[in-house]
């Protein structure tokens, strides 16, 4: 149930953001309980920021003001107290006129009746002076003309809390002139007129600052506004200049300093807005920013103050009017998922936005979005939520507009708010009314202070009383138009929520299913208050079309809205239960579903109004409708009987039909029906009645629909049934005899009937089954059906018989289906006997009008009738002689060779081929069939064969490929010849380039034929036609065939002078050099046409050419260049200067000829190209050589160093870099290996420390034997061994060359009890092989007292461990690096570089590349 208007919140929660934009918080009451003990100072400063609680005002009825005392003030509304009389501003309020589109009363407008009583009775009683300002967070704050602050609770009372200031301040300071609430609604500003700021305390009323100093004196407070920042604030004065306010407390003091933000000298600023976020949004990332929107009288500021002042934006507004109050409103919007801030701003009529975001770089962007035209001058704007504005105009009406789709939602007169004017303010009276002329103009309009919105809703401060204005919900909005009778536009209101294409929606919750359902019950509801209404406020008396009037009006709108609400059971079961009291609504009601039956949106009614809907339209003489109802409802439900013979006693055929189908499955019965009221007539040669004749036609149009696998008059019949349909039909229109049959019938009474009633349509019909049908019936037409009861013309059967026999090959569905084929040879039969039972019907007459040559129309369709006629026999009537030759005659190719085929004279089928343009491309298949296939005579293809021999010029002519397959199939010896026979070169061309392809692909293809080889003088001919037609081919052909003559290959393509083939024969037989001449040539004429044409370009004579001298003479170095690098792979030192230097020199010659600024772009390219050749020739010629022959050349020998100087500083850059990196490459290398040699001695070397100071197999220390020399063995493993003990147990042998070789006898041991792997002792293969093996004589026993050393080596242990070494420090050498990368960046040789082109060369001319050498890592000892 609906909140009463009485308990709505003032503040309501309802309209505050939506991130999602889908679900809108309903009004909800709250209020505030009853402080205890007031908070101090300290602990609201250090309060966290909480969400803002909503307020709650008392709805209440109109305030009567008219005994309230009108005192004058500077204060007072514009029209009250500036000139005195409030006629000229007053207006009726329009009603919404009835459309597509209703949105109803938007917006809710009532008086805070505790709030206006206070304030004229603080008037009056304590002199407060009248009203001046008003601001609204927590509470309502109203400033007075006294310099009074009067704070209103958000109770239902709307009591008093707090008076802040006295008169005596008041009369001091002047009138209250701004007010502004922070975030949490702990403390208030208060601008004065007299450019007096104060800071309230809200808790305990206490005065907490008295700010004197923020501005220039002289100067009233026009604006003073919190930011987010409890400890910022923004002010503006009447002198246009704006200041921030920083608030401190230092050692227990309140201070404030002040930054001027904007000097009024440089514009004057008349209004200022801060972006204000609300909690949940506190992180986004635009409120670290703090921005602050300004308006001057010129443009607009968006400035940011945190974390530095910054300018982020200036937009003028162009010209405007002088008296047009700039207006500023910021608000969270949601884009495409993503809140960001919006600035509407405007001055005048037209709205702008501005949106502000930051992208995922951290870039702040603002940008400008759709403008919104008013025919209006705007003098307040705000929001009411993210898609709404409210904004007013200078006549005191209120406009609510959508700003997505730019609609106007509602227009509100507030006139009788005599709003209050801040006209006093902005001309700054109370100090002297030093501004501006240009602020005091625009300060006639302004209302800043007046105005102001907050969480969705507004508050209007009038002289005596205070507004406030609300979005209403939903159900409001439709109970508002439901009070004044409104129900049609109440119902569009409704499906407007239920679509969701309604603006400014409030109070739908949920999902989209879940609103439609409780929109939905609304709706229900409206719908029954409505047909209440529409029966009980109909006339009683009255004429009868004004009952029925009545009705029109409602019931429609009834049926339509359950309809789209999808409920039939309402409709039916109660609506038109309480409507069928009425007879009049009962008949207006049953005749209204009709066009919905119609247009299928009601295709099920119930039994008792479907029998109610056909009575009453049966009553009434409406038997089209009932047609019309019938072919499109469910009649399963219904008697079909009685309904059968309704519709036959009216005529309703169509009805008879879809009731027997879809009632019945029944699809002959209603054709049997109709054949028994037109056989009749027809057969007894009686005129048929336009009754009849419109049966017959619709006796047509079924059969065609059933056919055709249409339903009948509409829609399709079910899959399933299709085939079974057909088939039916087929079978009934060929029976023998009808059910009725007397004795005499003739045979085949059905197709007789149709034959006679109209031959074509009936013949036409059968054949729309066909695709191929329906687009012959495009180019003709059928004549109209007339009563007339005569036998069909000899026109009309043969144009039928066509017909039908053209539908005989095309009945798609059917091909598959032996019966169909049966069906349809029967057809054709009964058609042939009905035909030749004709009296009109010789066979001479029928195969002159097919056959005649002054009918060009239907040319296709006669010669089809005529085959299609001789294919089933009908040639044993006509003479054959006369036959064929009236079918040449009327250019019949398909009966001519029909005909030739009977005879066995396929060699003048060809003809039939050649001469009929349908069908010319057919003649190959049937040439290559006839002679490929047997059963046909040798002479027979041979005659084939000399005919198509005789005739192959035409068929090269009309398809060389495809003659050129014939001619490899079935004529290879005969190629010369041929060739002699084709006199045009042109065509010779081509036949031999398809014969020469056939032969290639039959080598290639997966399935390889007889290969078809052409002699050598064919394949010369071939390179002459192509020389001349199409020589950029030729060396693809050249390098693809090998079957031609190089000597006459070369003397051919000389003669057409192709250089490029030359050039390739000639390097194919050896001649590199002549290839190279040949291509030089060809490289300076080109050259020599570019120099050519730069001087006939400054004479004015050059032409546009598709590819520009510069590109063919790229083109050309290209080829001339591949070709010296393929040579000179082979050739010694002075051949190939004998190639690249003559090159060298053709390239730089043409240069000196190149004078002047038109020619410097050709002069760099030809330098670029030059480049080209000195760094390919630098792989093959010697650096000094090359250097050697440009300074030489007379181009550069006239002492002119500067033309190469480039030259030369890159050969000995490249020079100097070469020999730099093979110093380097050859100091690296010898580092490395001594490295490796240094480290490989220091580890054979390295001492070995034993585990322990006894034998490890007879477990005695060294030094206790005395018996014997004190010889110790110490292996790499830590284990020490006497040398006779390890003798004894075997393990050492003796090699070549070397002392003697031991193994690790414990270590040994343990990997053969463990199974291990195989143990070896050959040198580098045993883990334990001594690294030193030492013989220590002892001093005591040994006679010369040496020590004995064995040869130094290393065991397979050391190895390992060194190839572990290695594999750490592996990795490619530096050598490999350097190769790469000069084998990466150097595919063109690196050579002489250009240093003006760093990309195309070698990486070791660039400037930016560096050789990165690093030393070897160290190992640790």
């Amino acid at each position: 149930m609906s909140e009463s208007p009485d308990t709505r919140s003032l503040v309501s929660a309802s309209s505050q953001l939506n991130l999602m934009e889908i679900d809108t918080i309903d009004d909800k009451e709250f209020d505030i309980p009853q402080v205890d003990t007031p908070p101090t100072l300290e602990s609201i400063l250090n309060e966290p920021e909480d969400e803002e609680e909503p307020f709650i005002l008392e709805d209440t009825c109109l305030l009567n003001t008219e005994n309230i005392d009108a005192h004058s003030c500077e204060t007072s509304s514009l029209a009250s107290s500036d000139s005195g009389d409030r006629t000229h501003l007053k207006r009726k309020r329009k009603t919404v006129e009835l459309s597509t589109t209703v949105h109803g009363s938007v917006l809710r407008h009532s008086i805070l009746k505790g709030i206006s009583a206070q304030i004229v009775s603080a008037a009056d009683k304590v002199d407060a002076g009248l009203p001046t300002a008003v601001t609204v967070s927590g509470v309502i704050v109203v400033g007075t003309s006294h310099g009074l602050a009067l704070v209103f609770g958000k109770d239902l009372n709307q009591a008093l809390r707090l008076c802040l200031g006295s008169t005596a301040t008041g009369a001091e300071y002047g009138a209250v002139s701004a007010l502004s609430i922070n975030h949490d609604c702990t403390r208030l500003l208060c601008g004065f007129a007299k450019g007096h700021i104060t800071m309230w305390d809200l808790a305990n009323g206490k005065l907490l600052r008295t700010i004197t100093d923020a501005h220039p004196p002289g100067t009233a407070i026009l604006h003073v506004k919190f930011t987010d920042d409890p400890t910022l604030a923004v002010c503006n004065d009447s002198g246009g200049s704006v200041f921030e306010l920083a608030f401190r407390r230092l050692m227990g003091m309140r201070t404030c300093e002040s930054r001027c933000l904007f000097s009024g000298s440089k514009g004057e600023v008349c209004n200022v807005e801060p972006l204000l976020t609300a909690p949940d949004l506190k992180d986004h990332p635009i409120t670290q920013y703090s921005l602050l929107a300004m308006a001057s009288l010129t443009k607009i500021l968006v400035i940011g103050l945190k974390p530095s002042l910054k300018v982020w934006m200036t937009f003028p507004y162009g010209k405007t009017d002088p008296t047009s109050v700039p207006q500023l409103a910021w608000q969270f919007v949601p884009v495409q998922k993503v809140v960001n801030p919006v600035l509407a701003f405007c001055r005048g009529d037209t709205v702008h936005f501005l949106l502000v975001k930051k992208d995922e770089t951290g870039t702040i962007h603002v940008i400008k979005q759709r403008q919104l035209q008013l025919n209006c001058d705007i003098i307040s704007l705000n929001w009411i939520n993210s898609r709404t504005l409210v904004v007013m105009d200078s006549g005191e009406k209120l406009r609510v507009v959508d700003r997505p789709s730019q609609e106007e939602l509602e227009s509100l007169d507030v006139a009788e708010v005599q709003l209050v004017y801040n006209s006093s303010h902005f001309k700054s009276l109370a100090t002297g009314g030093n501004v501006s002329q240009a602020l005091a103009l625009v300060g006639e309009k302004a209302c800043y202070q007046s105005v102001c919105s907050y969480t969705g809703q507004m508050v209007l401060l009038g002289t005596k009383s205070a507004h406030i204005l609300t979005l209403r919900n939903w159900r409001e909005r439709v109970d508002c138009l439901l009070k004044q009778e409104r129900f049609v536009e109440a119902l569009s209101l409704a499906w407007s929520f239920h679509e969701g294409t309604a603006k400014a929606v409030l109070g739908l919750f949920g999902d989209p299913a879940k609103r439609k359902g409780v929109v939905a019950d609304k709706m229900i509801e409206i719908l029954f208050q409505y047909v209440e209404r529409s029966v009980k406020k109909c006339p009683e008396h009255g004429k009868i079309q004004v009952m029925e009037q009545h009705f029109q009006d409602m019931v429609p709108v009834m049926v339509d809205y359950c309809l789209q609400l999808q409920r039939t059971d309402l409709l039916f079961n109660q609506l038109y239960t309480r409507l069928v009291e009425n007879c009049v609504a009962r008949g207006v009601f049953l005749e209204s579903l009709e066009p919905y039956i119609v247009s299928e949106r009601l295709g099920c009614v119930t039994a008792p109004v479907m029998r109610d809907l056909l009575t009453h339209l049966q009553d009434n003489n409406m038997m089209d409708s009932v047609e019309n109802c019938l072919i499109h409802l469910d009649i399963t439900s219904l008697d079909i009987q009685q309904v059968v013979q309704m519709c036959w006693d009216n005529q309703l055929y169509d009805a008879m039909i879809y009731v027997f189908n879809r009632g019945m499955n029944d699809y002959i019965t209603p054709m049997e029906k109709l054949f028994q009221v037109i056989g009749p007539p027809l057969r007894e040669g009686r005129a048929l009645t336009d009754e009849q004749v419109v049966m017959g036609n619709k006796l047509l149009v079924y059969i065609s629909c059933s056919l055709a696998g249409r339903a009948y008059p509409l829609g399709d019949i079910p899959e399933d049934l299709v085939s079974q349909v057909k088939n039916q039909v087929f079978e009934f229109l060929i029976r023998l005899h009808s059910a009725e049959a007397g004795q005499e019938e003739e045979l085949y009474p059905y197709i007789r009937t149709l034959v006679h009633f109209d031959t074509p349509e009936f013949l036409n019909v059968l054949a729309l089954v066909s695709q191929v049908w329906e687009t012959l019936q495009k180019t003709t037409t059928t004549p109209q059906r007339t009563t007339s009861t005569t036998p069909p013309t000899q026109g009309e059967v043969s144009t039928s018989l066509q017909t039908q026999l053209v539908s005989q090959h095309t009945l798609e569905d059917f091909k598959n289906d032996k019966q169909a084929l049966e069906y349809q040879q029967r057809i054709v039969d009964i058609l042939l006997k009905v035909m030749v039972e004709n009296s009109d019907f010789t066979p001479s007459q029928v195969l002159e009008f097919l056959c005649s040559p002054d009918d060009d129309t239907r040319h296709t369709e006669r010669q089809q009738v005529l085959l299609e006629l001789l294919q089933v026999g009908g040639v044993i009537q006509f003479d054959e002689g006369r036959l064929l030759g009236l079918a040449e005659k009327a250019e019949f190719y398909q009966i001519c060779e029909f005909l030739y085929e009977q005879n066995h004279l396929y060699d003048k089928i060809l003809d039939c081929y050649l001469r009929d343009p349908l069908r010319k491309e057919e003649i190959f298949n049937y040439i290559h069939n006839l002679l490929s296939m047997p059963g046909y005579s040798s002479e027979e293809k041979h005659c084939v064969w000399e005919k198509a021999l005789l005739h192959i010029a035409e068929l090269v002519t009309l398809d060389p490929a495809k003659s050129a397959d014939l001619v490899a199939m079935h004529f290879p010896e005969e190629v010369r010849p041929i060739i002699t026979r084709l006199q045009d070169d042109h065509l010779v061309f081509q036949f031999l380039r398809c014969l020469l392809d056939q032969s290639a692909t039959s080598r290639e293809g997966p399935h390889p034929q007889p290969l078809l080889r052409l002699s050598p003088d064919l394949h010369e001919l071939h390179i002459g036609l192509l020389c001349r037609f199409t020589p950029r081919q030729l060396t693809d052909f050249l390098k693809a065939s090998q079957d031609y003559r190089l000597e006459e290959a070369v003397q051919i393509t000389e003669q057409y002078q192709v250089h490029e083939a030359t050039s390739y024969l000639l390097e194919k037989k050896g001649d590199s050099h002549g290839a190279f001449q040949v291509l030089l040539k060809t490289l300076k004429d080109k050259l020599g046409a570019v120099t050519s044409e730069k001087r006939s370009e400054e004479e004015g004579e050059t032409g546009r050419e598709e590819e520009s001298p510069l590109q063919r003479v790229e083109g050309s170095l290209g080829d001339i260049i591949a070709l010296c690098h393929r040579s000179s792979q082979s050739l010694n030192q002075e051949q190939r200067g004998v190639l690249w230097f003559p090159l060298l020199e053709a390239m730089m010659s043409p240069q000196k000829l190149l004078k002047g600024p038109d020619t410097r772009t050709t002069s760099e390219v030809l330098k670029e190209l030059t480049m080209k050749v000195l760094n390919s020739m630098s792989s093959f010629i010697p650096l000094p050589a090359i250097i050697q022959r440009i300074l030489q050349d007379p181009v550069y020998g006239k002492g002119k160093l500067a033309e190469i100087q480039g030259l030369i500083l890159g050969m000995l850059e490249t020079f100097n870099y070469e020999q730099t990196l093979l110093e380097t490459t050859t100091s690296l290398l010898n580092h490395d290996l001594h490295w490796s040699l240094s480290h490989l001695r220091a580890a054979v070397s390295r001492g070995l420390h034993p585990r322990q100071d006894h034998c490890n197999i007879c477990l005695q220390q060294y030094r206790r034997r005395q018996d014997s020399p004190d010889d110790i063995i110490i292996f790499s493993c830590g284990h020490l061994y006497h040398c006779q003990c390890l003798q004894r147990k075997g393990s050492g042998h003796a090699e070549p060359r070397l002392l003697q070789v031991w193994s690790c006898y414990k270590c040994i041991s343990s990997q053969r009890g463990r199974g291990g792997d195989r143990v070896t002792t050959e040198t580098g293969r045993g883990r334990s092989t001594s690294l030193a093996q030492t013989n220590v004589m002892s001093r005591e026993a040994g006679e010369d007292g040496k020590k004995v050393f064995a040869e130094t080596t290393l065991d397979p242990q050391q190895s390992q461990s060194w190839d572990q070494l290695r594999c750490l420090y592996r990795g490619p050498s530096r050598l490999a690096i350097l190769s790469e990368i000069s084998h990466c960046h150097g595919n063109e040789k690196a050579g002489l570089l250009n240093p003006s082109q760093p990309g195309t060369g070698s990486i070791f001319h660039s400037e930016n590349f560096q050789l990165k050498l690093s030393p070897p890592p160290s190992v640790e000892e």
